[in-house]
């Protein structure tokens, strides 16, 4: 799993977004933004938590909440359901775009790039007269190490 990239600008967003929302900026919001965008991966809310609460005492799980809404809601986060029962959250990042790979048996996530997927789409929508404003790729499978793990598993899809 990647570090979780941080959109340009985030910080002006988000004082932005609060502002435009009647919100309050306050530190414990900025700082919780920070962590998230310092966590690798993608993390559920509950693991932002545990990973503030290491860092600052004073922050409490419904700031935390709050904040990814927040996040969310301005647009420098994304909430994604990757089959596992729960959401975990990815910045937002068009200048990092990425797809992913979803392991059905141990959840884990590995992102990559494909400049012939990304071909290969654009001229599906050229083909259609349709505008692409954005798009997801999820493939679910085995990784490696379940496949190793599970001998009768690595039948391949055709």
């Amino acid at each position: 799993m990647s570090a979780t990239t941080a959109p340009r600008g985030w910080k002006a967003r988000l004082m932005q977004h609060i502002r435009a929302t009647g919100g309050r900026i306050t530190g414990p919001r900025i700082r919780v933004a920070e962590v998230f965008f310092s966590m690798k991966g993608h993390p559920g809310v509950d693991e932002l938590a545990t990973e503030v609460r290491a860092r600052y005492k004073g922050i409490g799980a419904a700031t935390v909440y709050r904040t990814v809404k927040l996040l969310c809601e301005s647009g420098l986060v994304a909430a994604r359901q990757f089959g596992d029962g729960f959401s975990r959250y990815e910045a937002e990042a068009p200048e990092a775009h990425h797809d992913h790979l979803i392991c059905t048996a141990c959840g884990r996530i590995v992102e990559f790039e494909d400049p012939a997927i990304e071909d290969l789409q654009a001229r599906v929508t050229r083909r259609h007269r349709f505008r692409m404003e954005r798009h997801r790729l999820e493939i679910y499978g085995l990784c490696p190490g379940c496949q190793e793990a599970d001998p009768a598993s690595r039948k391949t899809a055709g």
